[in-house]
């Protein structure tokens, strides 16, 4: 019981080594990847995870919840005071089961749901065929225009009209554009259809004020902690005060049992790390990074879809460039440059071959890294696409990539223990 991590078992240690070496040196660009502070990963490491705590603060089934029920209500406290929000619940494991959870609590099977399709920036729980969101519920989608590669709400309005849904998802995992969460509470008055906001990748923005907030638009927001958050992995969920019974129920007893109460506990010192004006000054960073690399990686031949970002992430069209995303991800990794490959609106190639790449600055911001450090980045993915088949290159790139990453130093006195 009192054994180290590598007394009690070496072969795990070493698993757990080999990937914080390749966190600290690679530029991780997945714009859904972040690096977590310390103080959130010890809090996801802690002793609460021994604790069994199944209901809500003070309304426990098991004893011994005192400590328990003060995390949680810390974790509840800080995001309601972050967001502005009526009712959070911080329990939700993944921002898919708060996606499942906010659907069980407001629809029945059948019901009818419109959403944006995976391949134009959607996500799997916004009601993929093969999805339990689009098993369970009758889905349609809204598009983006083909043209500018934007929400078209004017056609999202008359499709709405047309199904007549009974809740209207918003929110992407590939879309890099300011979202009118004003137009969007029009149609779903305008259908008497409720309004979900899933916003798991622009939470971050939106609690430092730099994206609009859905919260006072939305019924249900939806979220994950540790994308722009920089937390935990692990989901919440805002909704008003009239529908907060039906989410705790849909949570549990209805999709969880025992909360991972370590979980919450990081959760709370992310979401009070999300309330300092450093955090702000963060996702400001973010933003202007994202727009630096957008500029570089257009001068280098890869189309940015919708013609640039507002965000944290772009979206990159590769086939100017004759690449599909899946070599173009891979290329990149050889070279220290971790992205991922993703389809483009209207794309012809399957999902796992896609046309684009998804990169964002979240994980680089963290590491101090601003809008000069964008541009050199910017510069190794165009001459690593450019060249696909130089592997000198490659080898290259990797080494200015160790070089950069020895200069933005990440997790520096951490070990494997």
């Amino acid at each position: 019981m009192n054994r180290t991590l590598k007394q009690a078992d070496p072969e795990m240690a070493a698993v757990l080594e080999e990937e914080l070496e390749r966190q600290r040196t690679t530029l991780v660009m997945i714009p859904s990847e972040n690096y977590a502070s310390k103080a959130v990963l010890q809090a996801q490491g802690c002793l609460m995870t021994n604790k069994y705590a199944e209901g809500y603060p003070g309304a426990r089934w098991y004893n011994g919840c005192g400590a328990v029920d003060k995390a949680e209500q810390l974790a509840i406290d800080r995001a309601k005071e972050l967001f502005g929000a009526d009712h959070v619940n911080v329990q939700a494991h993944t921002g898919s089961q708060a996606n499942m959870a906010a659907y069980y609590a407001v629809l029945d099977p059948g019901d009818t749901i419109l959403t944006l399709s995976v391949d134009h920036g959607g996500h799997l729980s916004h009601g993929q065929p093969t999805n339990f969101s689009g098993r369970h519920y009758r889905v349609h989608h809204y598009a983006l225009d083909r043209e500018t590669e934007l929400l078209d709400y004017d056609s999202a309005r008359k499709i709405a009209h047309l199904y007549q849904p009974k809740l209207i998802v918003v929110g992407f995992s590939a879309y890099p554009r300011t979202i009118d969460w004003g137009a969007w509470r029009a149609i779903a008055d305008e259908v008497n259809a409720l309004l979900m906001a899933d916003i798991a990748h622009i939470v971050g923005l939106v609690a430092a004020g730099i994206h609009p907030s859905p919260v006072p638009y939305a019924d249900i927001v939806t979220s994950t902690t540790h994308k722009t958050l920089r937390g935990p992995r692990g989901a919440f969920i805002m909704c008003k005060r009239h529908l907060a019974d039906g989410i705790d129920r849909a949570i549990f007893p209805g999709l969880q049992a025992g909360p991972l109460m370590h979980a919450i506990a990081a959760k709370a010192i992310a979401f009070g790390e999300a309330l300092t004006e450093e955090f702000r000054e963060y996702q400001r960073e973010i933003v202007k990074n994202a727009r630096a690399l957008g500029e570089t990686l257009h001068a280098q031949g890869l189309r940015l879809v919708s013609g640039g970002t507002d965000t944290h992430l772009l979206l990159c069209d590769l086939r100017p460039l004759t690449l599909s995303g899946r070599d173009a991800a891979n290329l990149l990794e050889e070279a220290g440059i971790i992205v991922n490959k993703n389809c483009i609106p209207y794309d012809h190639q399957p999902p796992a071959i896609a046309s684009g790449i998804r990169p964002g600055t979240p994980a680089l911001t963290t590491r101090g890294m601003k809008e000069p450090e964008m541009h050199q980045i910017g510069e190794m993915i165009g001459r690593v696409l450019r060249v696909p088949l130089d592997s000198d290159l490659r080898k290259q790139v990797r080494q200015e990539v160790l070089a950069l990453c020895e200069r933005f130093p990440i997790y520096e006195g951490m070990e494997v223990v």
